[in-house]
C-alpha cells in the first residue's frame, strides 16, 4: 500500500542529499573567496530561490503543484497545503531555536575575521544592522569578493549552524519523494532533489556554512518530511474522496 512506501522513499532520497556534505566533510575541504569562479553568481539565484522573501513564494508555488500534480480534491488540497506549511514553517522554528542556541559563526565571518581582524565575538555581539555595516566597510571596493556576494554577506549576518536554506529546500525534496514518487510523479520528484543539491552546495561555495550545518540540516528535514507524510496518508490520501483515478494509477 501507498500508506507504507514513503518511509523507504524519504530514506533514500536523505542519502542521497548527505552524500555531497558528507563527502566535503571527510575532505575536510576548506572555503575561501573565489571571485574567479563563473558559477558562483548561478549558485547565488538558486539559493535566492530559498531566500527572504523569495522562500515564500516558492514554497506557496510548490504547495499548489503537490496539489495539481496529486489530483486533490479542493478540501483535501487545502488540508494539504497547511500540512505541508507546518512541515516548512516547523523546521525553520526549530532552525531559528538551534541557530540562537550553538552560535556558530559563518565561515566568510571567521575569514573576515583572518583578513581584516574582525572579532567574531565582537562581531555577533553586535545589532543585525551593524554587522551588515561592518561587512560593507571592509569589503567596499575590493575585488576579491564581488559586489553581490557581498550584498548577500550583508544580509545573512545570522549564525551559521544549520542551514535554513538547505533544510527549507531539503524538506521540500523529501516531501517529493515521500509523497510524488509513490504516485509515480518521478520527474517532479527529480526537479526537487537537483534544486535541494543545488541550493545544498551553493551554502558552502558562497561561504555561509559548513559541512556538518548541511548534515544536520537534511537530518531535520527527515523529521519534517516523515511527519508530513505520515500526516497526509492518514487524513488525506487514505480518504475515498480522492480521485479514483488517480487512486488505481497509484495502485497499479
Amino acid at each position: 500500500m501507498l500508506s507504507n512506501s514513503f518511509t523507504k522513499w524519504i530514506v533514500y532520497g536523505a542519502l542521497i542529499l548527505l552524500t555531497m556534505p558528507l563527502v566535503v566533510w571527510f575532505c575536510d575541504w576548506l572555503w575561501t573567496p573565489n571571485e574567479d569562479n563563473p558559477l558562483l553568481i548561478v549558485l547565488f539565484w538558486a539559493t535566492e530561490t530559498a531566500s527572504s522573501p523569495w522562500g515564500a513564494i516558492t514554497s506557496a508555488i510548490l504547495a499548489l503543484w503537490f496539489v495539481w500534480r496529486m489530483q486533490l480534491p479542493v478540501k483535501r488540497g487545502i488540508a494539504l497545503i497547511a500540512i505541508l506549511a507546518v512541515a516548512i514553517v516547523g523546521g525553520q522554528v526549530v532552525k531559528s531555536i538551534v541557530k540562537e542556541t550553538v552560535e556558530e559563526p559563518r565561515p566568510f565571518v571567521l575569514w573576515l575575521e583572518d583578513e581584516y581582524q574582525v572579532d567574531d565575538q565582537f562581531f555577533y555581539s553586535l545589532p543585525r544592522k551593524e554587522r551588515a555595516k561592518i561587512v560593507e566597510q571592509h569589503l567596499k571596493g575590493q575585488k576579491r569578493v564581488p559586489a553581490w556576494l557581498s550584498k548577500h554577506w550583508e544580509q545573512e549576518t545570522g549564525y551559521s549552524f544549520p542551514s535554513g536554506h538547505t533544510l527549507f529546500t531539503a524538506t521540500w525534496a523529501l516531501l517529493g519523494m515521500g509523497m510524488l514518487v509513490p504516485r509515480r510523479r518521478y520527474i517532479s520528484a527529480a526537479v526537487l532533489m537537483i534544486w535541494a543539491v543545488i541550493v545544498a552546495g551553493s551554502r558552502l561555495l558562497l561561504g555561509m556554512h559548513w559541512p556538518e550545518d548541511l548534515i544536520v540540516s537534511i537530518l531535520l528535514s527527515v523529521i519534517c518530511a516523515f511527519w508530513a507524510c505520515w500526516s497526509a496518508e492518514r487524513w488525506i490520501f487514505s480518504s475515498p474522496e480522492i480521485s479514483p483515478i488517480l487512486l488505481k494509477k497509484c495502485e497499479e
